[in-house]
C-alpha cells in the first residue's frame, strides 16, 4: 500500500491511553501512534505527576493517512470505544487524567470533527464530556507506555478485548 504524502493527525483522549493506542493501532490507514500527555501545563509531566492531577490528560497522537482512513472513521471508532458522557472516567480509571477529549492542531479538520460530536451528542441525548479544544501541548510518555498492551497481553483496559481485532474480524465478515 502507497502512503499519502498528506499524513494527517489527531489527538485522543479516552482514558487509559495503553487501551487506545491498540485499538487505533490495527486500522489500515494508522500510520504511526504515540501515547503521551496532552492538555496540561506546560511543563513536561512524568506519569507519577498525571497520575497526582497534574492536569494533563493520557492521549494518543494518531498520524493517519487520509486516503486510506477518514477522519470521520476515526471519530466513528473512537466514540464505540469511550464512555462520552463520563466525566473524568472510563472504565475503572478515575480521575483528571482519564477525561476524554479531542484535540486538534489543524483547523480545517474542525468542521469534520463538529460533525461527528453533533450526531454523537444527538445520539446520546445529552451534553457530552468530550473536551474538543486545540491542542495546547502533548509530551510523549515515558517509553514503558508505548504499546503497553503488545508488551503486557494481560494489562488492564477498559476496551473489551473483541474490539482490538475490529478491523480483522469485520473483513472476515465481508469476504
Amino acid at each position: 500500500m502507497e502512503v499519502s504524502k498528506k499524513i494527517k493527525t489527531i489527538y485522543l483522549a479516552g482514558g487509559c491511553f495503553w487501551g487506545l493506542q491498540k485499538f487505533f493501532d490495527q486500522f489500515d490507514g494508522v500510520i504511526r501512534t504515540e501515547v503521551g500527555y496532552a492538555n496540561g501545563p506546560d511543563k513536561a509531566p512524568r506519569y507519577q505527576d498525571v497520575c497526582n492531577n497534574s492536569g494533563h490528560a493520557e492521549t494518543v497522537q494518531i498520524d493517519f493517512d487520509p486516503d486510506a482512513i477518514s477522519l470521520t472513521d476515526l471519530l466513528n471508532y473512537y466514540f464505540m470505544v469511550i464512555d462520552p458522557l463520563s466525566v473524568n472516567k472510563q472504565g475503572e480509571d478515575r480521575g483528571i487524567q482519564y477525561r476524554t477529549g479531542i484535540y486538534y492542531t489543524d483547523e480545517d479538520q474542525l468542521p469534520e470533527i463538529e460533525a461527528v460530536y453533533h450526531t454523537e451528542e444527538e445520539k446520546s441525548g445529552a451534553k457530552l464530556a468530550v473536551e474538543l479544544l486545540p491542542l495546547k501541548n502533548f509530551f510523549p510518555a515515558e517509553e514503558y507506555h508505548q504499546k503497553y498492551l503488545e508488551k503486557n497481553p494481560c494489562g488492564y483496559c477498559h476496551i473489551p478485548s473483541r474490539y482490538f481485532d475490529l478491523q480483522r474480524n469485520s473483513s472476515e465478515v465481508s469476504e
